[in-house]
């Protein structure tokens, strides 16, 4: 039976911007309270990210709580030809959790390709970015370690956002 309608679909998309839930069958508890099978749930997603609504899923890790209270954010000023392959290797290092590119912000702001380094102490983050940078021969190329303060609150994007469906009101 086919009970995917336009109002079961709102009602999942809202449901996801919740993340999924942490149990065995992720989809099928998502898709019962959406009001559709585990496979109509699925292939939803699946179609959305075909469509472009989804880009991503990902995973939030709360590295405060893990004891991770040194977390550095790497900006580095690469040329634009290089800044595609240096930051496929940063990304590749088991110490980066997270590499991306942005835009300069010429003149204030140079760096074009940000890395994150989570840590238990920051000593231990400095000396393994001195290492990343022996390693791909990163000496000449300017950056700046920007240590965070503060844990802001993570999530996901919201799209369909209804108060019916929120994390409280989940079975």
């Amino acid at each position: 039976m086919n009970r995917r309608d336009a109002e079961s679909e709102r009602r999942l998309k809202c449901l996801l911007e919740q993340g999924l839930p942490l149990v065995s069958r992720p989809w099928r508890e998502l898709a019962e309270s959406a009001g559709m099978s585990e496979g109509e749930a699925i292939t939803c997603a699946r179609e959305w990210q075909e469509d472009g609504l989804i880009k991503r899923m990902g995973l939030v890790v709360r590295h405060r709580r893990l004891g991770m209270a040194a977390n550095a954010m790497v900006v580095w000023n690469v040329a634009d030809e290089h800044v595609s392959a240096v930051g496929r290797a940063l990304a590749a290092e088991p110490a980066v959790t997270l590499c991306y590119r942005r835009p300069r912000r010429l003149p204030e702001w140079p760096y074009s390709l940000f890395c994150m380094i989570h840590g238990v102490r920051r000593e231990r983050v400095l000396a393994e970015l001195e290492a990343i940078i022996a390693r791909h021969g990163l000496e000449e190329v300017a950056h700046q370690v920007l240590f965070s303060h503060h844990a802001y609150r993570q999530r996901g994007g919201r799209y369909a956002s209804d108060p019916r469906y929120t994390e409280e009101t989940r079975p």
